[in-house]
């Protein structure tokens, strides 16, 4: 059975005092992890060892980078390698999420070579993908990100992309209080999974998870979750809050 996951996105917010105190009160929230479930909270670059200190010995649960670079090492002043990642312990990052894509212009091809340099460094990617809302109202939605994904993926092998994670964002649905419903949700996930198939085979295709990301909450992850090809969330504003959060982890399909 491929992972259940509910992935929490801090993005740019709390201090310090105020990640340790979300950290802390999740800990003590009513929760349960079975064996095929992972939370995955992926915070600012400051507080990955703090949060990774509070969070150690829990199992299933694992801190992800929002980012990292393209390139190994170097003067690119302000970046962070995969490698200093590795070096302090980090198994996932985030790769390509709508907001990167936006405001830094990453491009499919640059995403592509940060997948290779986390790959490389043994750290798990989360490959984010998603369409405008210009491009869901012309309907031309599936064949946006089937181009995401064979630009940014299909150049790895199919041992690479075994229990791959995959991140779907409808940009449309990201802090803007519309969400996507269960039925576009799943329609999504499984034209992914169909794109996954025809390169890979349906083994490599039903291993990887793939996550809804779209103004995810505890109301509504239950509905979303239980979408046959939806295994878990990528969460914004709603993993900011413990109790919320702690409810979409008891979401995901046993």
């Amino acid at each position: 059975m491929r992972k259940q996951i509910a992935a929490a996105n801090w993005k740019m917010n709390l201090s310090l005092a105020e990640a340790e105190q979300l950290a802390n009160e999740l800990l003590k929230t009513d929760h349960q992890l079975s064996a095929d479930q992972l939370a995955i909270f992926a915070v600012p670059f400051p507080y990955l060892l703090p949060v990774k200190t509070i969070f150690a010995g829990k199992t299933g649960v694992y801190v992800a980078a929002q980012n990292c670079s393209a390139k190994k090492n170097g003067a690119y002043t302000g970046e962070v390698s995969a490698a200093m990642l590795k070096s302090i312990g980090i198994e996932y990052v985030l790769v390509g999420h709508s907001e990167r894509r936006e405001y830094n212009h990453e491009s499919n091809a640059e995403l592509a070579e940060k997948l290779n340099i986390a790959l490389e460094n043994n750290i798990k990617p989360i490959f984010c993908c998603g369409e405008p809302l210009a491009i869901r109202d012309a309907a031309t939605q599936n064949d946006y990100v089937s181009t995401q994904l064979k630009e940014s993926l299909f150049h790895l092998s199919a041992a690479q992309m075994n229990n791959f994670i995959i991140a779907y964002e409808p940009i449309w649905a990201i802090g803007t209080g519309r969400t996507a419903s269960s039925e576009q949700a799943q329609e999504m996930h499984a034209n992914i999974r169909r794109v996954l198939e025809e390169q890979y085979g349906a083994a490599v295709a039903d291993s990887v998870s793939i996550l809804y990301g779209g103004s995810v909450k505890a109301a509504n992850a239950v509905e979303i979750f239980g979408q046959a090809d939806v295994d878990g969330g990528l969460v914004g504003g709603a993993s900011l809050v413990a109790t919320e959060f702690a409810a979409i982890i008891n979401s995901l399909k046993q």
